[in-house]
Order: C-alpha cells, then sequence, then structure tokens
C-alpha cells in the first residue's frame, strides 16, 4: 500500500526561524517600501503595485501575524 504524500512546504515560508530577529524583518520590509517607492518615482506602476502588494503583505506577515516555528532537527 503507497504512503499517503507528504505536505508541500509553501513558497514564502514568512514564519521560518530565520524571521524571528525583529530587524530581518525590518529590513526586508524596508527594501520592499524603498523599491515601491523607485518604482513609483521612475514612472512603473506595474512594479509599484507588486512591490506595494508584496511590502503590505510582509508587514501583515512579519508584524501582525507572526509567530515563528521551532527549526525542525532533520537529520
Amino acid at each position: 500500500m503507497a504512503e499517503p504524500p507528504k505536505p508541500r512546504k509553501p513558497l514564502f515560508d514568512l514564519q521560518h526561524p530565520w524571521f524571528k530577529p525583529l530587524w530581518r524583518r525590518v529590513l526586508v520590509t524596508a527594501v520592499c517600501v524603498f523599491w515601491t517607492v523607485l518604482e513609483l518615482y521612475t514612472g512603473d506602476p506595474f512594479w509599484a503595485m507588486l512591490f506595494g502588494a508584496l511590502a503590505a503583505y510582509s508587514i501583515w506577515s512579519f508584524f501582525f501575524a507572526f509567530n515563528p516555528r521551532e527549526p525542525e532537527d532533520t537529520p
């Protein structure tokens, strides 16, 4: 009998323990906000909207819904 499939890892795992220090979360969010402003300044609304959405998602994920999991000990 076949084993059930293993759950897939998410493409963007923003709950990863690497993001536990506050300065890393602030830096990633600041880069997204900076890039949004840069794209608006250069007049490219598509990329500005894309990075603006990414900045909003990172603000939500890192500062409102952040609950880091413990690192997995896999051999």
